[in-house]
């Protein structure tokens, strides 16, 4: 078993600009994080991830950095930054810090340099191709809609970037520019970083010559050459060498388009690359033939499916890291749960289901509230580019109906995570004493921090119970998993098996009553319910249970 100090933490993501602002400008600030680290302790989590707040122009909310090695000005000083990493070290938590190296903003002096002419010595740091035939160089298509190329008519040439147009692409295959971002890695470790959680980290290999996608359409999906690359893992064992292997801590990379078998490698058991990764199939169970904005109803039987293949093909090979919503996805109790009449049952049940596998558990903050999903009524409301270019491609360039966008943005929109954390039931949710950045979700009277904190039977203190077992049980942290009632269509249940225990979670995904019955070929001399979110009989039989809506059960076998 090889025990490590991040296989038994759970990581608590913050989206500065949405936690809390301590000056009114409506904009969350290092302060007002370093305010409130005595609700992350309370909560108990082990580790703050920090999603992006170094220098940027803020195209894409931080994702485009123009400077890694200083502090954006709305978010505060270094000074600021440097009081925090204090604060959360004094309380004996840990920081991960966004690395974001796939991309920078096209305002880095790198970008500002590259541009100015062919022999620039910067010129090569990042991707530049003449058109074909008046057109790009290939036929890419950008995560963020429309073509992956830019047009610059100050050298005449195009520049690759798969995010907006303002994130230029960095040029990986330069050895000079990846000592660059070497040196900047280890100078935020000398600061006393405790690891980076790398954003889109696979995509930064493509392919030999930058071959256009299959399907001849002038723009089309290439991700089959810029996904898992030719010369990823020789850069990452690379990156190991030179900066990972020399510090103890935690790494995890954001890897869309992985499989099992690519993050066997990525998250290799030897250490030769990163601590985990970030999949996403199970983010994709509710996308249609369209991609994310087709949306369609997900299946209890495809979740299985997918989670299973990742417990079971990872076991003994790599670790994996457990979520169900970021800054990037909608809130999880309102995609997998019920967000209105049974919002803290499912949101308990879920939170159950997560940490309850084996993996580093990540919460989102607001997570451990229960806040869900918004609506807003007018798309002014929604701030985020993802959501704009899709609405002028699909309905304004598309003629798409209005109402069924819409409604896609309803479910799928990021802003949905990114509305202010509800702190209480004063104006703006406590939040900000100005106009916050982004609207607040108009449910923060009923679902706030100041609320649960109060409340003994809250979501927040069933993650505080949640936390806790996962450091009195070495079970929760390094049992094997398997799936039982593969076929049932109401409940997900599996054990963890370590040594002579097993625990056996169960999860009813519905709003309706389900029957329990515990196979045949589990056996035990004694049961003890670890966690449950509702009050039960103790003389149930867990061989044959009937279970609530959304109800769910840990009972630890001896």
């Amino acid at each position: 078993m090889n025990k490590k100090w991040w296989k038994e933490s759970v990581v608590y993501q913050i989206y500065p600009r949405s936690f809390n602002d301590s000056n009114g400008d409506g904009i969350g600030d290092l302060k007002g994080i370093t305010l409130k680290l005595d609700y992350l302790k309370e909560l108990g989590i082990d580790v703050v991830w920090l999603s992006p707040v170094y220098k940027s122009p803020n195209d894409d909310n931080g994702y485009d950095i123009s400077d890694y090695q200083d502090i954006m000005d709305e978010f505060g000083t270094m000074k600021d930054w440097e009081e925090l990493l204090d604060g959360l070290h004094s309380r004996g938590m840990k920081l991960m810090m966004d690395l974001v190296v796939n991309h920078s903003s096209d305002e880095h002096n790198w970008f500002v340099e590259s541009r100015k002419s062919k022999d620039n010595e910067y010129r090569d740091y990042y991707i530049w191709r003449p058109g074909k035939d008046g057109e790009e160089p290939n036929n890419w298509t950008s995560f963020f809609s429309g073509s992956a190329w830019q047009y610059d008519e100050q050298t005449e040439e195009y520049f690759l970037h798969l995010f907006s147009k303002k994130q230029p692409d960095l040029n990986w295959e330069n050895p000079v520019l990846r000592k660059e971002i070497y040196n900047m890695m280890t100078w935020w470790l000398e600061k006393g970083v405790d690891g980076f959680r790398m954003d889109v980290i696979n995509l930064i290999s493509k392919a030999d010559g930058l071959p256009s996608a299959p399907g001849g359409k002038r723009y089309d999906w290439g991700g089959e050459f810029f996904m898992n690359g030719p010369r990823v893992h020789e850069y990452l064992q690379e990156m190991n060498r030179e900066v990972l292997s020399k510090y103890d801590m935690i790494t995890v990379g954001e890897c869309p388009g992985a499989s099992p078998e690519d993050a066997a490698r990525y998250a290799n058991d030897e250490g030769t690359e990163l601590n985990m990764i970030f999949t996403f199939e199970h983010m994709d169970l509710d996308s249609g033939p369209g991609g994310k904005w087709n949306v369609k109803p997900w299946k209890l039987a495809d979740l299985k499916q997918v989670m299973t293949k990742w417990q079971k093909e990872l076991e003994g090979r790599g670790w994996n890291s457990l979520y169900l919503n970021n800054h990037d996805q909608p809130r999880m109790v309102s995609r997998f749960g019920n967000d209105t009449e049974y919002r803290v049952e499912s949101a308990k049940m879920l939170g159950t289901f997560l940490h309850m596998m084996q993996g580093t558990p990540y919460i989102y903050q607001g997570e451990e509230l229960g806040m869900t999903n918004v609506r807003f009524d007018s798309l002014e409301d929604y701030n985020d580019i993802e959501i704009h270019n899709m609405y002028r491609e699909k309905v304004i360039e598309g003629n798409e109906d209005h109402d069924k966008i819409m409604n896609a943005i309803y479910i799928k929109g990021r802003d949905n995570a990114r509305t202010p954390m509800q702190w209480d039931d004063s104006k703006n949710a406590g939040f900000t004493t100005g106009t916050p950045w982004l609207k607040v979700n108009p449910n923060y009277r009923e679902i706030n921090a100041e609320n649960a904190l109060k409340d003994p039977d809250s979501i927040f203190s069933y993650y505080q119970k949640l936390i806790k077992l996962r450091k009195e049980h070495e079970i929760i942290v390094y049992g094997t998993y398997d799936l039982i009632l593969e076929d049932h269509p109401s409940i997900y249940a599996y054990t963890r098996t370590l040594e002579d225990e097993k625990l056996v979670v169960i999860c009813n995904f519905t709003g309706e009553e389900a029957t329990f019955r515990l196979p045949e070929n589990i056996t035990y001399n004694s049961a003890e319910v670890l966690i449950e979110n509702y009050r039960f009989e103790e003389n149930d039989s867990l061989s044959s249970l009937d279970l609530k809506p959304y109800e769910t059960r840990v009972y630890l076998l001896k």
